[in-house]
This record gives structure tokens, sequence and C-alpha cells, in this order.
């Protein structure tokens, strides 16, 4: 009896043991919110300081950097920075003010031409006794209409044309806004003069839109 109880001590002791795996846990993740127009849109909330981008376009787009700079200081909507770094966003994009002549050419003309002829001819002749004679008679008729007239017009009118299109770009590197904008001169503005502003004017038309609707 004592055998049998040793015994089966030792076999219990020999035992591996018996480990039970953890119980699963189940994981479960949170959706990711999609990421909407209006919701990118209220980061221009957020922007204090803009730095203003060199444009693409030439010289011409190189004055027009320096009337959006202009057109932006005047509106008082953020504090414009020459350093990129420091900037909440910055404002890209291209530019282009062209100078060019439309030529216009017209031609007009009306023709009217009549004409009428006619011809007739007679001629008898009679003999008596030796003598003769003779009775000729000829007739002719001719009408001739001729009335032209011919205008031609060659217009030349010089045209001047500004066009800019930009967009507000944020740390992230997302477009939080942009905008188009093209002019043929203002009363009082020339086109570039009046595009700059118009850029101003569309984006704090924007930033109301969104304060409105937060």
């Amino acid at each position: 009896m004592i055998a049998e109880l040793f015994v089966a001590v030792w076999l219990a002791q020999a035992a591996p043991a018996i480990v039970k795996p953890p119980a699963a846990r189940l994981v479960v993740s949170a959706p990711v919110a999609d990421v909407t127009p209006d919701d990118v849109s209220l980061n221009l909330l957020r922007v204090r300081r803009v730095y203003v981008d060199r444009l693409t376009g030439g010289e011409t787009a190189a004055q027009m950097r320096d009337l959006v700079i202009s057109s932006l200081q005047a509106s008082k909507l953020f504090i414009l920075t020459e350093n990129e770094e420091r900037a909440d966003a910055s404002l890209r994009g291209a530019a282009e003010d062209l100078v060019y002549t439309d030529q216009f050419q017209t031609s007009e003309g009306v023709n009217v031409h009549a004409g009428e002829g006619g011809s007739n001819s007679n001629s008898s002749g009679t003999s008596f006794n030796n003598a003769r004679g003779q009775v000729s008679r000829s007739a002719s008729r001719n009408m001739n209409l001729t009335l032209g007239e011919h205008e031609e017009a060659n217009i030349r009118e010089r045209r001047h044309e500004a066009l800019a299109t930009v967009r507000l770009v944020n740390k992230d590197g997302d477009v939080i806004w942009s905008t188009t904008q093209e002019s043929t001169g203002a009363k009082f503005r020339g086109a570039s003069a009046d595009v700059a502003d118009r850029i101003t004017r569309a984006l704090v038309t924007d930033i109301e839109r969104v304060k409105r609707k937060n």
C-alpha cells in the first residue's frame, strides 16, 4: 500500500505540467472617421501666419506675388512672413500677365449688273425703166447698267489680361483652400492688381462662410 502511494506521488511529480493557453482577447478597433472637405476647410480658421511662395509663370508672376502679398497684408487676415518654416500655411500656384492684340477683319460687297442689246436691219430695192432705187433702214438699241459697292474693315484691339490660380497648403501638405481668378482690368486698377484683390476677396468670403457654419 505504501509502495503504491509512493508510485502515485512520483508519477504526479514527473508528469509535465499542463499549461492552459490564455483566453483569446477580442480586439475591436475604432472606426476611422472619413475626412470631409468641410473638415479640411476648418483648417482655415487655424491659420495665423502665411508664407506666399514664388509663383510659376515667368517675370510677370513675380510681380503678381508682390501684389498678392500687398493685398493680403491690407486685409489683416493673416500675418505675412518671409520665413516659410514659421508659417502655418503656404500660398502656392501660378500666374500670368498677358498683353496681346485681337484682330478682326470683315468684308462686304454688293454688285448689280444689267444689260440689254438689240439690232434691226431692213433693206428693199426697186427697178423701173433702167432706174433703180434702194431704201435701207437699220435700228440698234443697247443699254447697260452696273452698280458695285465693296467695303472692308480691319480692326485691331490691344488687350491686357491677367490670370492666377493659387492654393493654400498647410504643414501636413493638405490643400485647405484654392481659387482661380482672371481679369482684364478694373476701373481704377490694372489686370494684375485686380486679380490679386479678387484672390483676397475670395479668401475672405470663404473664411467668413466657414465661421458661420461653425
